[in-house]
């Protein structure tokens, strides 16, 4: 097979095309390098299998050009990370919004199977106990750039299900909860690697908010093998799932976490949300997935404990 994945250069999507070219299928990469790395991908230079192409998923002739060459497409490429959103609202809704209608056209127009990953924000402020796929979505005001992350995934779940339902395109949707692992930097929101780095350093932990908001991590090792499952079960065709972890864990006792697993002598510095992002500013207090429907379907299971996937991490930035 042969797999086009727009994001590639991304930490996820450089993971899922290492899963590829180990069990023998091509891989193209499309990234226009906003938010992937091609440190990410160094290791797949002169891989006759893999192929970079540098370049935006708002760009329809490239798209259509790269999407005719493939057999399967992962829709990876997005805006992603809370700091990013603020800071470039406008920016990150063309790209989530506009750039998926553009990849799920394209699939559409040469019947290319395509999986689109979405995202746990989707869920808003709804705290309950294990969020399952059909659970409400609560968000704040749409003034809020906060909420127009969760606004334009939303739209790209839309997308993907009404050219399933009116065209038959065969689509499927996941919705990640805070995938973590090597390649992840911190630079755009992403708490574990912004911890591990403050730590190594011996620079203070800085917490948003009050430390008590609850979250799950999941290895990108776990997430991948969930997302080719469930890209190539004929089961999951229409339908969308979580994938995440199971362990719940406050922002203060992961900062405490960390500290004690990197052997540092960070203090942690708590940092109110208007000083951190912007006035006004919400958070999700709790955000814990339910993944039975990936576990029946495909046997989704993570393997790594929070411990483990932050040991990689601390390894991985200390190499």
């Amino acid at each position: 097979m042969r797999a086009l994945i727009t994001g590639g250069a991304g930490f996820i999507g450089s993971h899922l095309a290492d899963r590829l070219l180990a069990r023998g299928d091509q891989v193209v990469l499309l990234d226009d390098l906003s938010t992937g790395r091609l440190a990410n991908i160094a290791h797949l230079e002169g891989d006759p299998d893999a192929e970079f192409v540098l370049g935006s998923i708002l760009n329809p002739d490239l798209v259509d050009h790269v999407v005719s060459r493939v057999d399967a497409i992962y829709h990876l490429a997005a805006a992603v990370g809370v700091n990013l959103i603020v800071e470039k609202p406008l920016e990150s809704l063309m790209t989530n919004i506009r750039g998926t209608e553009t990849v799920v056209e394209k699939a559409h127009k040469y019947g290319k199977r395509v999986l689109v990953a979405s995202t746990s924000e989707i869920y808003g402020k709804n705290t309950s106990d294990r969020l399952s796929e059909d659970d409400d979505r609560i968000l704040g005001s749409p003034l809020k750039s906060r909420w127009s992350y969760s606004e334009a995934k939303a739209i790209d779940e839309i997308l993907a299900y009404t050219y399933w339902r009116e065209k038959g395109l065969e689509t499927v949707i996941v919705r990640l909860f805070n995938t973590v692992g090597p390649r992840q930097t911190g630079s755009y929101g992403m708490v574990i690697p912004r911890f591990v780095t403050q730590a190594l350093r011996g620079e203070p932990i800085t917490v948003f908010g009050d430390g008590r908001q609850t979250r799950c991590f999941c290895s990108v090792h776990d997430v991948v093998v969930g997302i080719l499952a469930l890209s190539e079960n004929s089961g999951a065709i229409g339908r969308v799932f979580n994938l995440g972890g199971t362990e719940e864990i406050s922002m203060a006792d992961l900062a405490a976490k960390i500290v004690g697993l990197a052997g540092s002598t960070s203090t942690i510095e708590y940092v109110p949300y208007d000083v951190a992002y912007e006035e006004g500013f919400e958070d999700m207090e709790r955000r814990v997935p339910d993944t039975t429907r990936a576990h029946e379907l495909v046997g989704f299971a993570p393997t790594a404990s929070l411990d483990d996937i932050i040991s990689a991490v601390i390894e991985d930035q200390r190499r």
